[in-house]
């Protein structure tokens, strides 16, 4: 196909399949807000219950003792499940590389890492919780199944995408395979390594509020507390505060990733 013939006009061409295509994205669209019962009544009712919701968050309260522990644990909680993670997600991607390992093993390095990505980290709070008891232990045990998944993807695919020169070079001079991925692979991906692990940590930050609703330990344990109480100006309070820790999580992160660069 001469991609220099496809033009603005021909590219968006009312053909007879983009028809078909929109009439059912439409007819589905139609479909999916009768069978949830979705109607303007209801969102204006939404409307003004909302308004008074949020009324009542208003002026915020900070005087409650339990914002600064659950916040602190909070971010415990996703340094720990970051570290543990990492730990163990970089030999998980290492043989998840197809360029590396033979395909049986990749297969089954990523079937670990479809697992871990198969699940929202609630839900892996929530058993967790059954088995250790509520508090932090159940929120990093969720989490760092949630980062094994994550940083073992994206990982895997960079190791993918690597030079195999560098590899062959190495490999060349009768290194074991230990030292081809000290010296071949990790200075091809060290970079994007810290990114992704930068990214999980601030995520898991995020994450680590959630999971406290459960009882995974953190602050969303606080929060949910409050919300239970009808305490809305201390849920003010405590919102701004997450807001203002996850900030802070992200200007640690863009500092990170300069420093190593």
């Amino acid at each position: 196909m001469n991609t220099a013939s496809v033009t603005r006009d021909t590219f968006f061409a009312p053909t007879l399949g983009k028809r078909i295509a929109m009439i059912g994205v439409l007819v589905y669209v139609v479909y999916a807000a009768a069978t949830l019962g979705l109607s303007l009544e209801r969102v204006e009712k939404g409307i003004g219950y909302g308004a008074r919701f949020l009324a009542g968050f208003f002026p915020p309260s900070f005087t409650e003792t339990d914002i600064l522990p659950g916040l602190l644990e909070s971010l415990q909680i996703a340094f720990l499940s970051s570290l543990f993670g990492t730990v163990l997600a970089v030999p998980i991607a290492v043989l998840a590389a197809r360029n590396l390992m033979p395909t049986w093993v990749t297969w089954i390095a990523r079937l670990i890492i479809i697992f871990c990505r198969s699940f929202h980290p609630v839900i892996i709070a929530i058993i967790a919780v059954k088995a250790v008891g509520f508090g932090a232990a159940a929120g990093i045990i969720a989490l760092t199944f949630a980062s094994v998944g994550f940083v073992g993807k994206l990982l895997s695919e960079a190791i993918e995408e690597i030079s195999l020169k560098q590899i062959e070079a190495v490999r060349a001079t009768g290194a074991s395979f230990m030292n081809v991925i000290a010296f071949g692979v990790i200075p091809q991906v060290m970079n994007r390594f810290i990114g992704f692990v930068a990214y999980e940590t601030d995520s898991n930050l995020r994450n680590s509020t959630m999971v406290g609703v459960v009882g995974a330990g953190g602050i969303g344990g606080t929060l949910f507390s409050a919300f239970q109480r009808f305490d809305y100006s201390f849920v003010a309070g405590i919102i701004i505060c997450i807001i203002a820790l996850v900030m802070i999580g992200e200007v640690l992160q863009i500092y990170v990733k300069r420093v190593f660069r």
